[in-house]
């Protein structure tokens, strides 16, 4: 989606008076606080969260614009984004902690769960579907986001839709392939993937506001999300609730839950270390090359000037995010930001260089 030049006047002047307040850091964080700025300005971003977290530890947690510009109301560290698919690293992990509990193989056939499902899932493995590598695509270009689809409806278009490419010999990135993974997780656990997700991932971590969405209950520091159309901001487009459910990215967080997230990930809380490793390790196929993406299990794993980086962004409804661990230095750089269309990630990567080259 291409960046519109033209920005409301009076909109734009309500953000540089919040903003130019924001940053209440001192000294190191300056240049930090000045470059947020200064991009969410070219950006023409209404509101935006920071997290840099070092070692499991939160350095910088901080929140500059507005969560809600009708309002006037300020982002601050507990200001709640829509996670788009930063939330895959949550579905991932909830497979793999089945995976442990021996309930499902990675190298299991998909159609082995799936009763009526079509031939051709019976070469489709759970560990392709957590790589974008089973030749699953995305939603149709006349897919109904209005309606209010129900779980069996859903799961009956994705096995209507014939498969892309033959399972495991090619990559493409695959948001029905991780609703299908939400799906699987009801089915093996007999709770919807979100209850499950919510009693053994987010409460045990203390990851209070982390939740599905729901426009319906009262949340407290829900953000708004925001488009540009033709230079003048409005408001995020309407999906039906069922669509904000959905295991491909419908999540509600803040930085400081992600922070709780980050710090748990150095640990074994959740799963073993060797299934965190299998995670970021990139999935090769079945040619045995690295696949074109170099994408794991809901993580892209890359090497930044020297540094190895795994990372996700997410794009849903009026929000931009990005999560960038760059493990080996133990340095975690997240940017959660409410404007369709912004560049979250090239902000986490500045930051980051900035926190690396003062090692």
């Amino acid at each position: 989606m291409g960046q519109p030049r033209i920005f409301s006047c009076a909109v734009l002047l309500t953000l540089l008076l919040v903003i130019s307040t924001a940053d209440c850091q001192s000294a190191g964080g300056n240049k930090i606080g000045d470059y947020v700025r200064l991009e969410m300005q070219r950006q023409h971003i209404p509101g935006l969260s920071l997290l840099v977290a070092k070692s499991g530890k939160i350095i910088r947690a901080e929140g500059f614009g507005l969560a809600n510009v009708e309002l006037q109301v300020p982002v601050k560290p507990e200001s709640i984004f829509q996670s788009g698919s930063v939330g895959k690293q949550f579905t991932a992990t909830a497979v793999m902690m089945l995976v442990e509990e021996g309930k499902v193989g990675l190298d299991d056939p998909l159609a082995k769960f799936f009763a009526n499902a079509p031939a051709s899932w019976q070469g489709v493995t759970v560990r392709q579907l957590l790589s974008h590598t089973a030749g699953f695509g995305d939603y149709p270009k006349d897919f109904n986001f209005r309606k209010d689809w129900t779980e069996d409806e859903l799961l009956k278009l994705v096995e209507s839709i014939p498969l892309a490419y033959p399972p495991g010999t090619n990559w493409e990135y695959s948001n029905l392939g991780y609703l299908t993974l939400g799906i699987l997780i009801h089915r093996l656990t007999g709770e919807f993937y979100g209850d499950f997700l919510q009693q053994r991932i987010f409460q045990p971590l203390g990851m209070h506001s982390t939740r599905i969405i729901s426009e319906a209950d009262i949340i407290p520091n829900r953000s708004s999300g925001y488009r540009l159309v033709t230079g003048e901001l409005k408001n995020q487009e309407w999906v039906s609730p069922v669509m904000n459910t959905t295991a491909d990215g419908s999540l509600y967080f803040s930085i400081l839950d992600l922070a709780q997230w980050d710090a748990a990930l150095y640990t074994e809380k959740l799963m073993k270390r060797s299934s965190l490793d299998l995670m970021w390790t990139p999935v090769a196929l079945k040619n045995g090359q690295v696949n074109k993406a170099s994408y794991g299990f809901g993580w892209f794993i890359e090497q930044r000037g020297g540094h190895r980086c795994v990372h996700h962004d997410g794009s849903w409804q009026g929000f931009e995010t990005a999560i960038d661990r760059y493990v080996d230095d133990q340095l975690t750089v997240v940017v959660l930001a409410n404007l369709a269309g912004s560049n979250p990630g090239k902000i986490t990567r500045q930051v980051a260089e900035i926190y690396l080259q003062q090692k």
